[in-house]
């Protein structure tokens, strides 16, 4: 929820922007070099309040794209997707970028490690895991106001 309001309101800001200006690159050329140096990025920006919530996300995501694909749900690179749909909407800095695909990736791995095929205990893990990622992307703009 929060990354869909967020991404909703780049693509409105982007569809705004290109209305404004009718779509003349030079105008945002010209606009660009009258404007100061843009700031190097910062490394050390603090992780928003809710970062341990997002790691848990991602590792989710990974988890349900190795488990809804064993367990036969023709759901393609669903989760993957929405793993970089986060992504986008969050636009990390490049570590904690890395981090999240990271925890996807062992979401993933830690699974295919396990089952080879579905079993019972892997399809109750894959809808364990939908009910908890739900919760938490509920949580995470209800709590923080994002």
């Amino acid at each position: 929820m929060m990354r869909a309001a967020k991404v909703l309101q780049t693509g409105l800001l982007a569809a705004m922007l290109a209305g404004v200006t009718g779509g003349h690159a030079a105008c945002a050329q010209e606009a660009k070099k009258d404007a100061p140096p843009e700031a190097p990025p910062q490394e050390n920006v603090l992780p928003p309040a809710y970062d341990g919530q997002m790691m848990r996300l991602a590792e989710i995501l990974g988890s349900l794209h190795y488990l809804r694909e064993l367990c036969g749900a023709k759901e393609g690179q669903r989760w993957r997707d929405e793993m970089e749909e986060l992504l986008a909407a969050e636009d990390p800095t490049p570590q904690r970028r890395a981090e999240l695909i990271g925890r996807f990736n062992r979401g993933y791995r830690g699974y295919r490690e396990v089952y080879r095929e579905c079993t019972p205990a892997a399809a109750e893990a894959a809808n364990r895991y939908l009910r908890q990622g739900i919760r938490i992307a509920a949580e995470i703009p209800g709590r923080y106001g994002k």
